[in-house]
């Protein structure tokens, strides 16, 4: 049975986080080195020095690599705290793609593996980038489609490709790239971004302006690397990109749910400021009704989040849940930072308060990690595949 109640350590550990991200990080929101492609490197340095002094940098990983071992509850109660500022994940170094990479690399990797990239990656001293995305006609929603190749060449393999919407790829260190074995299947890669044969050959304009280095065309030109560079097992790519991908879609969730908490908390103090027609405007329906939306919309994300967290934490992969998850959540906190954007009339499209950059840089979530469709496309076919079985065996 599911437990609602937030143990006494992660109430504490939660209120650590608000005071941090109030004190620590909210200030340097308007710092001039957060650019259109994210927070420059000397920012996130910063950030992360921050987040290290108070205890607080990557708590998700194992207590081996610096972090505090975090079970998905207890990331559900962290990253949305974290998530109250558009830096606070960069801070605690809980961003994508770096937090789905050190899920993956404590998952699959081998003890040389995770010594030479996951130990860095979780104490922030290098960022990382996951190459699977491919412009037409490879690989996007259907990960079937992968046109990137990598041939064995001896020992070696020759990887040669190109990778879009790679994101953080401008200053990682550290790639994770699919690609496709011929006779084989779909296998990860391990490589140096600074190898021969990786160049980015540009960052793409995008609404969002929260990530790393932003979100990169990658080309794989023949790139050489050993076999020892494969991550997990030959032709396995697939299984463990969900095995990636499913909790990444979670954290996901958590963090934007911070973010629309934000949005809805500066539209409240507003709404409750501001005067019109004789009184405040939260009290005329119009705006009064938005409000009340948005607290049920965020309470129904937050038991969306926990409630996945909480199969993940039974061992269980989760497919179905992050999923439906991804597309309640992505879609809830949408509603929420629209709202507010509307309650704040004027300012809600201008940078007098950060509800502006929350609007932009959300609207991308329900794309990334599956757009909505087509999870929905996804849990349908379960839906039909498990009343179909019902019949079949009654």
């Amino acid at each position: 049975m599911m437990d609602f109640t937030v143990p006494e350590p992660l109430r504490a550990l939660q209120s650590q986080i608000r005071k941090f991200i109030a004190e620590q990080v909210i200030p340097l929101e308007r710092d001039p080195r957060l650019g259109p492609h994210g927070p420059e490197e000397s920012l996130r340095t910063e950030l992360i020095a921050r987040a290290r002094n108070a205890g607080l940098l990557s708590p998700q990983v194992g207590h081996e690599y610096g972090g505090l071992a975090l079970s998905h509850h207890g990331r559900a109660i962290a990253f949305e705290e974290a998530g109250y500022s558009m830096l606070g994940p960069v801070a605690m170094n809980v961003f994508a793609p770096d937090e789905g990479n050190m899920h993956l690399l404590e998952a699959v990797a081998t003890p040389a593996q995770k010594d030479r990239w996951l130990r860095p990656l979780a104490a922030g001293e290098i960022r990382s980038c996951f190459c699977m995305t491919e412009p037409p006609p490879g690989a996007g929603s259907d990960p079937a489609m992968l046109q990137t190749q990598a041939v064995a060449e001896g020992d070696h393999y020759l990887i040669s490709g190109v990778k879009w919407f790679t994101t953080g790829a401008d200053g990682a260190a550290l790639a994770i790239i699919m690609a496709m074995v011929p006779g084989v299947g779909a296998t990860m890669f391990l490589a140096e971004m600074t190898a021969p044969g990786i160049s980015i050959e540009r960052n793409l304009d995008t609404l969002d302006t929260c990530f790393p280095g932003g979100h990169g065309v990658v080309r794989f030109d023949g790139l050489r690397v050993p076999a020892s560079a494969i991550l997990g097992e030959l032709g396995q790519g697939l299984r463990y990109a969900q095995v990636r991908l499913s909790p990444a879609r979670l954290t996901h969730c958590m963090r934007w749910l911070g973010a629309a908490r934000r949005a809805h908390d500066i539209a409240v103090d507003y709404a409750r400021r501001r005067q019109a027609f004789g009184r405040a405007i939260g009290e005329h329906e119009g705006i009064g009704f938005m409000l009340a939306d948005n607290e049920m919309d965020l309470h129904m994300a937050r038991l969306a989040v926990w409630h996945c967290a909480w199969v993940l934490d039974q061992d269980d992969l989760g497919l179905r849940e992050s999923s439906r998850a991804k597309v309640m959540v992505s879609e809830a906190v949408w509603r929420v930072a629209d709202r507010c954007v509307q309650i704040l009339g004027g300012q809600g499209v201008t940078g007098e308060t950060v509800v502006a950059r929350i609007f932009a840089d959300m609207r991308a979530f329900r794309i990334y990690d599956g757009p909505s469709e087509v999870h929905r496309w996804s849990l349908a076919k379960r839906i039909l595949k498990g009343s179909k079985t019902k019949e079949t065996t009654s």
